[in-house]
């Protein structure tokens, strides 16, 4: 058998991706460590997909050879829970919360960007740039330069506000100033503002771009 250790994530306990596969233990854990060292440089992780909150985890497993130890995790609840897999032939030797780096909508180049490249390319020119939040979007002015972005829902751009806000602390960052929507009348200033700059209103004032799957 040459796939004796595999790595697969998984999203809410469901096995969603087998990500690669190994014959050697050594290469698959030095494999598994490196996902998991991008996974802790996630800035603003994945929280929600089609609609619905998710969860990921990353997995080793192994070709089952009579000999491993069953393996526990702690639920949300802090019970200790015996981890299974649907596949008999395999047992889980490895399991973490896995952090998948969440993109959102550049309205300029109507591309998707990640939260590193939003910085390095908006956020490290010089200058004090204001970061305002406005329903599901996120608007960045550098003097008389206005960029937008847009996220999955209202509480996905206060999430990014915030993990934002949290970074810069941190890092001791003076030069991004961060504001919520949180009046009508600060709304209302935006509206008017964007319009000018070519805006579409009826886009502003959107709260979402994605809804719950049916089943």
């Amino acid at each position: 058998m040459n796939d004796t250790y595999q790595i697969i994530i998984f999203k809410n306990k469901v096995k969603k991706k087998i990500i690669n596969k190994f014959k050697t233990h050594k290469r698959a854990f030095e494999y598994y460590k490196n996902l998991m060292n991008e996974s802790n440089e996630v800035i603003f992780n994945k929280v929600m997909e089609n609609g619905s909150t998710c969860e990921f985890e990353l997995c080793l497993v192994e070709r089952t050879s009579g000999t491993l130890l069953p393996l526990f995790m702690k639920d949300d609840y802090g019970r200790q829970v015996k981890v299974k897999l649907d596949d008999t032939d395999f047992t889980i030797t490895q399991v973490n919360k896995y952090k998948i780096e969440e993109e959102f909508v550049d309205y300029s180049t109507n591309t998707k960007i990640t939260t590193k490249d939003f910085i390095k390319k908006y956020l490290n020119p010089t200058g004090l740039k204001l970061i305002s939040k406005l329903n599901n979007k996120i608007i960045v002015q550098n003097d008389d330069s206005f960029n937008l972005f847009t996220f999955k829902t209202i509480d996905e751009s206060e999430r990014f506000i915030d993990v934002l806000t949290e970074k810069f602390n941190n890092e001791k960052r003076k030069d991004c100033l961060m504001v919520k929507d949180g009046s009508t009348a600060q709304r209302k200033y935006l509206y008017d503002l964007l319009s000018d700059k070519g805006y579409p209103k009826s886009y502003l004032q959107r709260h979402s771009t994605t809804h719950p799957v049916k089943r």
